[in-house]
């Protein structure tokens, strides 16, 4: 037990599911599983101390059904809920709505979700709190047309059009010139209606060739935040990330502390309460905000493997009210980590490749971690989105830590579905990859997308 909890929902599904089951465990935390009837073989049910069905394999009447996982809650007379990350992680009317049924949300308080939920407001909060933020709009993108051509000139071309509720890619259009500039302000107007209920959009300057760099932080709602250094998200496609890494590199110590320090503060100055991740374009030695997403991230282990700090468990205990336990200077950064997610999807295509495995054999080693819920004779769900594990490898530098990465690739076997390993067996050998520091457009130049 911790604090006021000692029973906790786990709000979601797959490798997370089981993660988010670990810590508690060695928190000494009583765990109950939700699950769809897809997911009713899943590891983590079976390891859970109780496991509640919750609705049918959609999602929509199952993870993000906020009425029954409450009821899960209280019918199991559990003292929190964790939403892990996707679903309803993010979500300010549930978190309000668990704090309003007497349950610990392990995670930031509704406002705070609400606030960095919205792109125009975050911005704002950021650039208030000394964040450096992309020359843009800094607000919603006016109705008329001369308006708009008048805001896009300031800017400057290319633009980057958002929307401002938007998130994982979407709702995101680039206009290079004043030719296309209006039909595309209506394009992602229509498109951020239709994807998130909202219209608003806003306008940024558009970045060509950046690298996508992110902060890991830790806050107590008390007063008190860390940073815990930065990853490197560059390997992406549609804006999806591939692989990551921690630290970034090129990243100098100054660059480090310097921006660790300005997400650190803005925590403070938004009273943030728990884990979050600061998410920021990096070009020609300077970066500009994107972000905050306030969960935990699929990539936090790259994190945990070079600060040796499990950033699930200290979630949990700010949650339960406990005063941050470290302060910045505890903080050390050593060796190098990666992370490859592994999709269940075809290697060529990306089309998914959902049925059963056959065959799993997890790869080992000094420096190796495997983050999965799947295991020999599951069926991998047609449901849900398509990653079944992380492979994270770490080393006392970055050469080591990437030759360990392409061990523990040539060692795992996963047969009776398609992964996209052979992708990442080829990555980890890339001479432009191994040499490191690649922008965001790289894999998808490379992959001919």
């Amino acid at each position: 037990m911790i604090g006021s909890i000692d029973k906790l929902v786990i709000a979601n599904r797959g490798e997370i599911a089981l993660r988010i089951l670990r810590a508690c465990h060695q928190l000494g935390i009583k765990t109950v599983a939700l699950y769809s009837t897809a997911d009713s073989d899943a590891k983590y049910v079976r390891l859970a101390d109780e496991s509640v069905c919750i609705g049918p394999a959609q999602a929509s009447s199952s993870y993000l059904d906020i009425a029954s996982v409450i009821a899960a809650a209280e019918v199991t007379e559990a003292h929190a809920i964790h939403p892990g990350y996707g679903f309803l992680s993010e979500n300010a009317d549930f978190a309000d709505r668990v704090e309003q049924s007497g349950f610990v949300f392990v995670g930031p308080k509704a406002e705070t979700i609400r606030t960095l939920g919205d792109k125009i407001s975050a911005i704002k909060v950021m650039q208030e709190a000394g964040v450096p933020c992309v020359p843009g709009s800094n607000g919603p993108v006016p109705e008329n047309g001369l308006e708009i051509l008048e805001l896009a000139n300031q800017i400057g071309f290319p633009l980057m059009i958002k929307a401002s509720g938007g998130g994982g890619g979407k709702g995101m259009r680039v206009c290079w010139d004043q030719s296309d500039l209006v039909r595309a302000v209506q394009l992602t107007r229509k498109e951020a209606a239709a994807a998130f209920g909202n219209d608003t959009i806003y306008m940024e300057r558009f970045l060509e060739n950046p690298r996508h760099i992110e902060f890991q932080v830790l806050a107590d709602g008390l007063g008190n935040a860390i940073h815990l250094g930065e990853r490197d998200c560059s390997m992406q496609r549609r804006h999806q990330k591939v692989i990551e890494e921690a630290p970034a590199p090129g990243i100098t110590e100054q660059q480090r502390q310097e921006m660790g320090a300005k997400c650190v503060e803005a925590c403070k100055y938004l009273n943030y309460r728990g884990a979050g991740t600061f998410e920021f374009l990096y070009e020609n030695s300077e970066f500009f905000f994107i972000e905050v997403n306030t969960r935990i991230q699929v990539e936090h282990p790259v994190t945990e493997m070079i600060t040796g700090i499990d950033i699930l468990q200290e979630q949990i205990r700010i949650a339960a009210g406990e005063p941050l336990r470290f302060r910045q200077e505890q903080i050390g950064i050593v060796g190098h980590a990666f992370e490859c997610r592994i999709n269940a999807e075809d290697p060529q295509t990306f089309a998914p490749s959902p049925g059963r495995i056959t065959n799993y054999h997890v790869a080992g080693g000094p420096g190796v971690r495997v983050d999965s819920h799947v295991y020999s004779n599951y069926v991998v769900p047609p449901y849900y989105d398509s990653m079944i594990g992380k492979v994270i490898t770490h080393g006392m530098n970055r050469s080591e830590a990437l030759s360990r990465m392409n061990g523990a690739l040539q060692e795992m076997v996963i047969d009776g579905i398609k992964t996209n390993i052979p992708l990442h067996r080829e990555l980890v050998v890339d001479p432009k990859f191994v040499e490191g520091g690649l922008d965001i457009h790289y894999l998808e130049k490379k992959l001919n997308l």
